[in-house]
């Protein structure tokens, strides 16, 4: 049974305080339970940051009720390609590039493919990065930016639109000053809803209302809950092939459609790691990529798990992690 130990103890500390219903429930069909409450909406103060990001998102999703309308299959592939593109950048360049320094790269490539990460439209690589490296160093606690144990749609979207929490949990983000050094992610950052927004006009200025329709609401949708299913499913429903101590999973399905991100368990285990499939079986299309560049020489101190710290991870050693 997974559920963390810190949770327990506010379920005893309630029940030994006189409650007679616990406050807590569990996810369905899922091990996992809910002890924490965040409003997604009410109860909590909007700044400016929220309207803003809450409309973006809205907006998107608002875009995507014209699909059926407007479909052509030139909209729809180049949706797809960007899909492809885009979708890559997250797990290549934000994720396993930038966060964790599975690999390297020569700077003009690992640039490109950050700028391919920028047009997913999940905030700049700075923002990107300091949250997902604060979500390994405190996941599953009162500091984890995304954990189900706030409820899955916290997890999943609402995190994005509450500022106030990350600000309550990160005053200062030092987890990243690999990244500020840099003039071009700096740039980046200062800049980033200009990239965004002047794709979106060249879209619409080169295919008209279809394509914008299709390369920018239907893409940007389908890969925001695709990849919001690595925070939020990954960490509800799937298997454990590795003590991790969390709640981490690996699910196929969000595996199938985030080129290999949804192996999450097996990347909970080892952070470092180019390769989120470890089985043969376990399709990870990200790390062939990996793999194809280093063939060819443009990836380089391609990082790999061994068999030592698989001992050491497997369930049958019996070592607890937090």
């Amino acid at each position: 049974m997974h559920i963390l130990k810190h949770d327990m103890m506010h379920f005893e500390t309630f029940v030994s305080q006189g409650g007679k219903e616990p406050k807590y429930r569990k996810i369905l069909m899922s091990d996992v339970v809910v002890t924490r409450k965040r409003d997604l909406f009410s109860g909590r103060k909007w700044n400016f940051v929220d309207v803003m990001m809450g409309g973006w998102i809205l907006s998107v999703h608002l875009l995507t009720f014209f699909a059926p309308f407007t479909f052509t299959w030139g909209a729809f592939w180049v949706a797809f390609c960007f899909y492809v593109l885009c979708g890559t950048g997250i797990t290549f360049s934000y994720h396993r590039n930038l966060a964790h320094h599975s690999f390297k790269l020569p700077k003009w490539l690992e640039y490109t493919f950050a700028y391919f990460a920028v047009h997913a439209a999940q905030r700049d690589p700075i923002f990107w990065v300091s949250i997902h490296r604060s979500h390994h160093q405190y996941v599953e606690s009162d500091k984890d930016p995304h954990s189900p144990t706030f409820g899955f749609w916290f997890s999943h979207i609402g995190w994005l639109f509450d500022s106030g929490y990350l600000i309550e949990k990160y005053k200062e983000r030092k987890n990243v000053e690999d990244l500020k050094s840099q003039l071009f992610y700096r740039f980046i950052r200062r800049t980033y809803s200009w990239h965004i927004l002047g794709f979106a006009a060249i879209v619409y200025a080169l295919g008209g209302f279809s394509y914008l329709v299709w390369v920018v609401g239907v893409r940007i949708t389908v890969t925001y809950h695709l990849t919001f299913l690595v925070n939020s499913a990954c960490h509800i429903w799937g298997s454990q092939a590795w003590n991790t101590g969390d709640f981490s999973k690996n699910n196929l399905w969000v595996a199938l459609f985030t080129f290999g991100e949804g192996w999450h368990n097996n990347h909970h285990a080892f952070e470092y790691s180019a390769r989120f499939g470890l089985e043969w079986w376990q399709l990870d299309l990200c790390w062939c990529f990996i793999l194809f560049l280093e063939t060819i020489g443009l990836a380089t101190n391609v990082k790999l798990p061994s068999e030592s710290h698989k001992a050491k991870r497997s369930f049958a050693s019996g070592n607890k992690f937090k």
